[in-house]
Parts: C-alpha cells; sequence; structure tokens
C-alpha cells in the first residue's frame, strides 16, 4: 500500500501562537506603562490595577459559570483587559468605580456577545467611555505626578490637553517622560513606546495601524494649525494607537483595512479635539472605527485568485 495522506480543511500551516502567548506579550508590554504609572501617580495607581484585574478574571469566571460555558480565565484576556482598563483611569478615582468599568467590559461587551473574538468594540475603551459619561466629575480630576511623595492629600491638576485649551503648555520632555496629569497610563510617551517596539519585534501586532494613526494626528493637527508634535504626545493617543486600536477582534485583517482604520481614528481624535467641546477624542475615535469595521472589510476584502469556471450545459 502507498503512503496514507490526511484530508483536512485549511489553514495547513500553524505559527504556534495562541492566546495565551499574545496576551502574556501584550501584558509584558503593558509593564512599563504601568511602572511608569505608579512611580509618578503612587500606590494609588498600584492599587487600581489590581482592582481592575482581580475584578475582570472574577467577572469573567462567573459568566462562563452562569452561561455554563468553557472557562476562558486562563487565555489571560481578562487580565488585559483589566490591566488596559485600569491604565485608561484617573489615578483618584473610587475603586467601586473602576468594579462598575470592569462590569461593563466583561458582562456587557465582552461576555454578552459570546467572549474572546465576538465582541465588535473594544471592552476596555467602551467602559471608559461609559465611565465618562456617568461619572464625568470622577473621570476628570486628575492628580499631578509626584504629588503622592509631598502629601498625604490629592493635589489636582489639568491634563496638558486641557491645560493647552488655557493657553498654558506642557513641555515636550515632561510629555515624553509622563510628568503630567492624565489617565495613569497614558502619560509616559517612553513607556508606551518601549511597550509597542517589543509587541511589534513579537509580531504580535502590525505597526500599520498605530503609524497611520499618529501619523494622520501629526499631520491632520499641523494643517490645522496645532503643534502636531504636542498632539500625539499629549492625551491618549499613544496608548489608544499602540494598544486599543489594534485589538484583533475589533479593528481590520487586511493592510488597506488597517489604514484606513488608522486614518480614520487620526481624523476623528484631532476633529474632536478641536472643535469639540471635549479635550480627547481617542476614545471616541477607536470606538466609532470599531463599529465601521465590517464594512470597511467588505470595502477591501482581497479577490481570490482565479475566476469561477461556469459549468456548460451539455
Amino acid at each position: 500500500m502507498g503512503n496514507m495522506l490526511t484530508v483536512s480543511s485549511s489553514p495547513h500551516l500553524s505559527s504556534g501562537a495562541t492566546t495565551k502567548r499574545i496576551m502574556l506579550d501584550v501584558i509584558i508590554s503593558l509593564v512599563p506603562a504601568s511602572i511608569a504609572a505608579v512611580v509618578f501617580f503612587g500606590w494609588k495607581s498600584l492599587v487600581l490595577i489590581a482592582v481592575c484585574i482581580v475584578s475582570c478574571v472574577a467577572l469573567e469566571y462567573i459568566c462562563r459559570r452562569v452561561m455554563k460555558r468553557k472557562n476562558t480565565t486562563g487565555d489571560l484576556s481578562a487580565v488585559v483587559t483589566g490591566l488596559l482598563l485600569a491604565l485608561n483611569l484617573p489615578s483618584g478615582i473610587n475603586p467601586l468605580i473602576a468594579v462598575f468599568g470592569c462590569i461593563v467590559a466583561i458582562v456587557v461587551v465582552k461576555q454578552m456577545f459570546g467572549g474572546i473574538g465576538n465582541n465588535f468594540v473594544n471592552p476596555a475603551i467602551t467602559a471608559r467611555i461609559v465611565l465618562l459619561v456617568s461619572f464625568p466629575v470622577h473621570m476628570t480630576t486628575w492628580e499631578k505626578p509626584f504629588e503622592w511623595l509631598r502629601t498625604a492629600d490629592s493635589v489636582t491638576g489639568a491634563t496638558p490637553l486641557a491645560m493647552m485649551a488655557q493657553g498654558d503648555k506642557t513641555s515636550y520632555l515632561d510629555l515624553f517622560l509622563g510628568n503630567t496629569g492624565g489617565c495613569i497610563g497614558e502619560t509616559c510617551v517612553l513607556a508606551l513606546l518601549l511597550g509597542g517596539i517589543y509587541l511589534v519585534i513579537r509580531r504580535v501586532i502590525s505597526p500599520i495601524i498605530p503609524l497611520c494613526f499618529i501619523g494622520t494626528v501629526f499631520v491632520l493637527s499641523f494643517l490645522l494649525g496645532g503643534d502636531p508634535l504636542f498632539h500625539i504626545m499629549s492625551g491618549g493617543v499613544m496608548l489608544g494607537a499602540i494598544f486599543m486600536a489594534t485589538d484583533y477582534t475589533t479593528s481590520p485583517m487586511n493592510p488597506l483595512g488597517k489604514v484606513i482604520f488608522g486614518i480614520g481614528c487620526g481624523v476623528i481624535t484631532v476633529l474632536i479635539r478641536l472643535y469639540a467641546n471635549l479635550p480627547e477624542g481617542v476614545s471616541f475615535s477607536i470606538i466609532l472605527m470599531n463599529i465601521l469595521v465590517p464594512h470597511i472589510e467588505n470595502l477591501t476584502r482581497t479577490k481570490p485568485f482565479g475566476k469561477e469556471k461556469k459549468n456548460e450545459k451539455a
């Protein structure tokens, strides 16, 4: 008898990448930003990160048990969601509010749509927007960097974008190193770039979306009379472009779609910043482009090689 051949459906090649390995790489890439958060904003940041991670993992476990589905806490996706949500919050926010955000991210956005791979918007971004609308004062009260070393009481200050609106401006060096007010994970550009480079080297993300997102913010803000370098280093541009706009489930698969997605995020971000009542537009830009992803995929779908042959009548 000849050699036995196995017939199976595609794909026939495997990269060896698993959800757990990918999520672990994302966690590792966020370590520099997490360390910077603790350095600049103190022990409250560490507590916030711990609360969000534990809450997201516990909520995912409970949801899967209630829904009688396979336990997926081991894939680390809930840890990533909790960590990203924490990095998108002010250091002084009440932990109970953060837990409410975890419920929105895990229960509503993720598990009610079927779990990982089925949500149509980014869970952490959606939770941040819900919290911003529900608790606007808590979500826009920023503590000054290093004040936790000087006094036991919280000393609040404005973000670079809010300061710019008032005619003041933060130095480029402070923006790059993170010595500014803001969400705990978005201030240190250096830490975010280190994490992004790690993800690209590990081939966890493609650089297309971050480059198109950041590049569009730079070019469009320059054309509209703004300071392009300030705009890309302030607010949540770096955090959003590198870690949330690149989410596998809620971003396009093919290169052209990624370009359109990144440019769209950049355009909406700049328009909101310059012409809307909100000083920041990253979260809204990403979630709006998330909703458009199915249409982007349809418009940029690659055509298969060859053509279908019609059956000839006998």
